[in-house]
């Protein structure tokens, strides 16, 4: 499945572009954030024709850009240069950059990439999505990401606060669904909205959402794959967008303890080879298949809640009647449960997933749901009953709210080591088991700040 871009798509761009100086190559790391060079103009074309030597450390970085040595990516291979290669589609213009400025996402290749290739959070998605298809089950999703427009500036205590509105007053009110709260940033919206169609990203509905300053716009959904390079794409875009206008995008999961958290819920669905959603029923609880999913999807969390929430910060984010989920639970047309069947026609029919914060890395966290979904197709998994009414009332299980226990259940995970990889997981938990160390030991429980710069 892994497919790199034709050298034609790099001339076309030089030629639509004469303007542009300046390319940004980037891969994401394990935490979703983006490394890369800055490449010139004239270098574009050698990239495309055959990749480009990236060290093997920048997949294993810590969230604050550090080596994480027990990675095994840093001195036992000698920091190794691995070849990546551009991915279709996704070089395009950087419509916030002062010079004339594009972007162009890489991954590893699979073998050149080695032996950095298995710590690409792309390439997990790819196996776990391969595995699914040699089944004949397509995995269809979409993204929700909300997040918070703070100034860059801070307040006289030198915290956060919300960014400007239009008419100079500063949002105070949550106003959930407001339409003047999204009046008032229409200027930001208006260019997210123009970046997002040049860029090929199907954004669609805004909603001001539960805190001020919070919004939530949606992505369309589409095949796996595809859906989550626009998530990722799009999460840079709307930062870059927002620092234009004099403001900060954060996804932090939870930026502010008297506020709503910050979450990214995932629709998923699977598919038959002509495209027909296998979870299509009139049934509002879906077809038995969907329901297996669901099982899988409860039965594998505890073991993928690290990659679901990544950061000590993520665990903040769970508290009761906050609208983020607290237990391994799920319904149908529940938003106080984990997983949610949405109502609507038969034909549209999936689950929500809604137990991701914002900070979370697309790639990983879809790959954590397929694979789910995988287990409990491949174990015919049974859910029990859906939740009717208040689901934190009726949670007999809690998620843990401690990041060490998110860590040590991934460890101990047989399922995992086979559904992820043992080459992957070792680098994944080297760099969570490092920054979970230097978190604890240089700046304790209560700063926020640690995580602010990175959400």
């Amino acid at each position: 499945m892994t497919t790199f871009a034709p050298v034609q798509e790099a001339q076309d761009f030089l030629t639509n572009n004469p303007d542009i100086e300046l390319i940004e190559l980037f891969i994401l790391d394990a935490n979703g954030v983006p490394r890369g060079k800055l490449l010139h103009r004239e270098e574009l074309l050698a990239l495309y024709q055959s990749g480009r030597p990236l060290p093997s450390t920048m997949l294993g970085l810590s969230i604050q850009g550090e080596d994480v040595e027990d990675s095994g990516l840093v001195w036992e291979v000698g920091d190794i240069d691995c070849r990546a290669y551009p991915l279709p589609g996704s070089l395009v213009r950087l419509p916030w950059r002062q010079m004339p400025t594009a972007a162009v996402q890489v991954s590893m290749h699979p073998t050149e990439g080695l032996p950095a290739t298995p710590a690409d959070p792309r390439q997990l998605l790819i196996r776990v999505i391969e595995q699914l298809e040699a089944e004949g089950y397509y995995p269809v999703m979409a993204c929700e990401l909300e997040f918070y427009l703070l100034d860059q500036k801070r307040d006289a205590e030198g915290r956060p606060q919300p960014a400007l509105d239009a008419d100079g007053g500063r949002p105070r009110q949550t106003q959930v669904y407001g339409l003047r709260e999204l009046e008032q940033i229409e200027p930001f919206l208006r260019d997210l909205y123009a970046a997002c169609k040049a860029q090929g990203i199907p954004a669609r509905t805004a909603i001001s959402e539960y805190a001020p300053g919070q919004v939530e716009i949606t992505l369309e959904h589409g095949p796996v794959l595809a859906a989550m390079d626009q998530a990722v794409r799009y999460k840079r875009l709307v930062k870059g967008v927002a620092h234009r206008h004099g403001m900060q995008a954060c996804f932090m999961a939870k930026p502010f303890d008297h506020l709503a958290g910050t979450g990214m819920h995932m629709h998923v669905s699977l598919a038959d080879a002509q495209g027909n959603n296998l979870f299509a029923s009139e049934d509002p609880a879906g077809t038995p298949l969907l329901r297996e999913a669901v099982g899988g999807m409860l039965a594998s969390l505890l073991d993928s809640l690290l990659l679901f929430c990544p950061n000590a910060n993520s665990y903040r984010r769970f508290q009761a009647n906050s609208y983020a989920p607290l237990a391994p639970t799920w319904g149908v047309d529940n938003r106080t449960v984990s997983l949610r069947v949405p109502g609507g026609p038969a034909n549209t029919r999936h689950v929500e997933h809604r137990i991701c914060g914002a900070d979370a890395n697309p790639y990983l966290a879809a790959a954590a749901i397929l694979a789910g979904i995988h287990r409990g197709i491949r174990d015919h998994l049974d859910p029990g009953a859906p939740i009717e009414g208040n689901g934190y009332a009726q949670a007999k299980e809690r998620l843990p709210t401690e990041w060490s226990a998110a860590i040590h259940a991934l460890e101990r995970s047989d399922w995992a080591r086979d559904a992820f990889g043992a080459d992957f997981l070792k680098v994944f938990l080297a760099v969570k088991r490092a920054e979970y160390r230097q978190f604890m030991g240089e700046v304790g429980e209560q700063d926020w700040r640690w995580y602010l710069s990175n959400a």
